[in-house]
């Protein structure tokens, strides 16, 4: 056999002398089986482990170029609002996360003075611990929404963008605004092999006070997680199950399912028959 595949010998000779820890570090970018030198890691482990903390660090730290963001939703046909959160700077923010979830005085004004019609839904993109996911990964996942949006018919107001926002901060603008739910598109906590990872909080008759228990999140939304697709797919079918149970958080468990498909039952009623419900 390796006279006419020797590269076949060589492939399992490989796995059968390969450390079994460097067999699972192959599966998964978590660190283990980092190996030793001496008494210390390799000093390709110790390299690697800063660049990942360095990445984390500036994800954190960076702050949202709100125009370029707004500039990329815009091009989806969106109008978008631009608007900030009590926390004057980067510094401030990160020390207090209080002030992140409530909108700065001019912000407020500006939506006190806005006049608009109740709207199905309102989607506030902030920056949240990580600009980088919303500048890589926002308008990726807009763009995936958009045929749910308009297969639904749900009315939206202009998506904002917020600078220097927590999840919170979603309540009060879509209070603000008269939302039935609200969306929030933030930048997650960035852990060492994860800077790009976008969340989603979905919170049902937003306002001032929710608590966390109150929302639905989609998280880990990023080219080696969740795909746009997926958790486009997945964000439309907790929105609708939201509206018709109305609920969101602890109670509403996401029962969408893996795939990008609706279950036998759903896809049955909504081409009129009820063959499934009988198979």
């Amino acid at each position: 056999m390796s006279a006419e595949d020797p590269t076949l010998d060589d492939a399992r000779m490989d796995d059968a002398t390969m450390d079994p820890w460097a067999r699972l570090s192959r599966l998964t970018p978590a660190r283990i089986g980092l190996g030793r030198a001496g008494t210390g890691m390799p000093t390709i482990e110790v390299l690697r482990f800063g660049l990942a903390h360095a990445q984390a660090r500036d994800a954190v730290h960076t702050p949202m170029d709100a125009a370029e963001v707004a500039s990329g939703i815009e091009a989806l046909g969106y109008p978008t609002l631009t608007l900030a959160s009590a926390a004057p700077d980067r510094a401030t923010y990160l020390r207090r996360p209080d002030l992140g979830r409530t909108l700065g005085e001019e912000s407020a004004k500006i939506l006190a003075d806005r006049a608009s019609e109740p709207v199905d839904l309102v989607i506030v993109v902030a920056d949240g611990l990580s600009a980088r996911a919303v500048h890589e990964g926002a308008a990726g996942f807009l763009a995936a929404f958009k045929p749910h949006i308009d297969k639904a018919g749900w009315t939206l107001a202009p998506i904002v963008v917020a600078t220097q926002g927590r999840v919170a901060l979603g309540d009060g603008i879509g209070a603000a605004l008269k939302a039935r739910a609200v969306a929030v598109l933030i930048g997650e906590r960035p852990g060492l092999s994860s800077p790009d990872s976008l969340g989603i909080y979905l919170t049902l008759d937003p306002r001032v006070g929710r608590s966390d228990a109150e929302r639905n999140c989609i998280s880990n939304i990023r080219p080696a997680g969740l795909s746009h697709d997926l958790a486009a797919f997945k964000l439309d079918w907790l929105l609708r199950e939201a509206f018709v149970r109305g609920i969101t958080g602890v109670n509403l468990k996401d029962g969408s399912g893996p795939e990008l498909e609706p279950p036998p039952r759903q896809q049955a009623l909504e081409d009129g028959s009820d063959t499934a419900s009988r198979a």
